[in-house]
């Protein structure tokens, strides 16, 4: 038995919300006499992977180059990794190709990324995790990449890399001959959204709106107690549109864990997330994980919000697991085969209801025991309670307030520009990675929090009193330091400490 053909391509496997590229190395070797024509993938592929077999035999065959009459090995190196998806379909296809001499410049496929899912007819479909293996394809200094054409556009936001959309096999393997040449993909225009609310949909909560305003400027968590219909979905929602709008890079980061869930279409995220999961969420839904891993609702609301309505009827052991990524900004998923991080750098929003029956304080509509309440908020746990900076009753609105005239906004337009431009100066010279006053590390507080001694004093004596954890201490001077900014003040006032402690409590 000789060889009778070797060829090289690259193509990727997504890994959580990150890729790797994968070597895929084909053989062909002449079958013996009264021998099977084999065609085996080695290098730990997954379910999927090995039925591509298939799929590319049935492509080949559609596109007029019909099956060697040989054994066919395809290695993906490095082999000890866990590869996963139909991504790998198209280097495959190309690498046999090449092993069978149908590809002249066949030396040119090690320099080029081949992602893309074949379908029998010879036609790519678009795969999930596009983006961060273009991002990947960059990093290992490759210029060209050929992926389907449904996942062009996001491919092409990424600087430095040569984007082709395909639309089937013959289409890469023209181009790579010169019989018709492909025109890169254009990355399109960078317009985030832009702009200051001056104004609020909310009738009737005044405080609720002041607190959800501060939420947004400083990315404050907030939780919402308050009878149906008071306004809770609303203010959520509020939040979301009084965020800044997304810095390029934050929407590559958005993009990546979107691309990764199979939910990004038509380029990049322009508008900060707002993700709502139902409060019946799995534990991998709501957190991420899973085999192989993937991003969970805290994930995909990275950079934007997530708003838990009806918070104590979540699993609590759902609940608990967030405990760690709001507090860190990310979580680690950690499997026998890899560990994976996940992006989880939310505003969270929550909402729930005085007691069971929701009608607590509101009149004499409430029938629920005094056990009945107490076991009812006890499935909120006094550390995931500490990680809300901002907690407000909402009311029963009147009538004539949904129907008066629009109230006016806690904040002006100038107000909110200038604190989040003080703040987003504050925290870039921090470091990367820093956005909002809520994300500031304990280490950096001493110097920019700036109480004055009347404040720091009303603090001490509030901790004292009320019994504070170090962590509410921090919150509350990050509060404090947006109420400041909201202000146009280098130093935290006593009546900023004194708000932040009436919005936590």
């Amino acid at each position: 038995m000789s060889d009778v053909g070797f060829a090289r391509t690259v193509g990727a496997t997504l890994l959580g919300t990150e890729a790797r590229l994968v070597d895929v190395q084909v053989a062909l070797a002449r079958r013996e006499q009264g021998g099977e024509r084999t065609f085996r993938i080695v290098g730990l592929p997954d379910i999927a992977m090995r039925e591509g077999r298939e799929r590319i035999r049935a492509a080949l065959q559609a596109g007029g180059w019909g099956w060697p009459d040989t054994r066919a090995t395809v290695n993906l190196a490095p082999a000890a990794d866990r590869k996963q998806g139909a991504a790998l379909d198209l280097a495959i296809a190309l690498g046999l190709l090449g092993s069978l001499g149908h590809l002249r410049a066949r030396g040119r496929l090690a320099q080029v990324l081949c992602v893309g899912e074949v379908a029998l007819d010879g036609s790519i479909r678009p795969v999930r995790g596009v983006l961060a293996a273009v991002e990947a394809a960059r990093r290992a200094r490759l210029t060209a990449a050929f992926v389907p054409r449904a996942n062009a556009a996001e491919a092409a936001a990424v600087e430095g890399v040569t984007v082709y959309a395909i639309d089937d096999v013959l289409g890469a393997v023209e181009h790579l001959e010169g019989v018709a040449r492909l025109e890169p993909t254009q990355a399109p225009p960078w317009s985030p959204r832009h702009g200051v609310p001056t104004h609020t949909e909310v009738r009737g909560q005044a405080q609720a709106v002041r607190a959800a305003w501060v939420a947004a400027v400083g990315g404050h968590n907030v939780l919402l107690v308050g009878p149906p219909g008071s306004g809770k979905t609303m203010l959520a929602r509020e939040v979301r549109g009084l965020l800044p709008p997304l810095s390029r890079e934050e929407a590559l980061e958005v993009s990546r864990v979107h691309s990764a869930a199979g939910l990004l279409a038509g380029g990049l995220v322009r508008q900060r997330p707002f993700r709502a999961p139902h409060h019946t969420a799995s534990l991998p839904g709501l957190v991420g994980g899973g085999s192989p891993p993937r991003p969970g609702e805290v994930s995909l609301a990275h950079r934007g919000v997530l708003f838990l309505d009806e918070l104590p009827e979540f699993a609590r052991t759902s609940l608990e697991a967030l405990r760690q990524p709001l507090e860190d900004g990310s979580l680690v998923v950690s499997r026998a085969a890899a560990r994976v991080r996940l992006p989880s750098s939310v505003v969270l929003v929550a909402a729930m209801n005085p007691c069971p029956c929701g009608w607590q304080g509101v009149g004499s509509r409430c029938r629920c025991g005094v056990r009945e309440i107490a076991r009812y908020q006890a499935r909120i746990s006094g550390p995931l309670r500490d990680r809300f900076d901002l907690c407000v009753t909402t009311r029963p609105v009147d009538p004539a307030e949904l129907v008066g005239p629009p109230p006016e906004a806690p904040f002006t337009a100038s107000q909110v520009a200038a604190a989040l431009a003080r703040q987003a100066m504050r925290c870039r010279s921090l470091g990367p990675g820093l956005y909002a006053n809520a994300q500031l590390p304990p280490s950096s507080l001493p110097g920019i929090v700036q109480p004055t001694p009347a404040a720091l004093e009303r603090l001490v004596r509030a901790t004292q009193a009320l019994g504070l954890s170090g962590r509410a201490v921090h919150r509350t001077l990050r509060v404090a330091r947006t109420l400041a900014d909201l202000a146009d003040l280098e130093t935290i006032q006593p009546q900023h400490v004194d708000e932040a402690l009436a919005l936590r409590l």
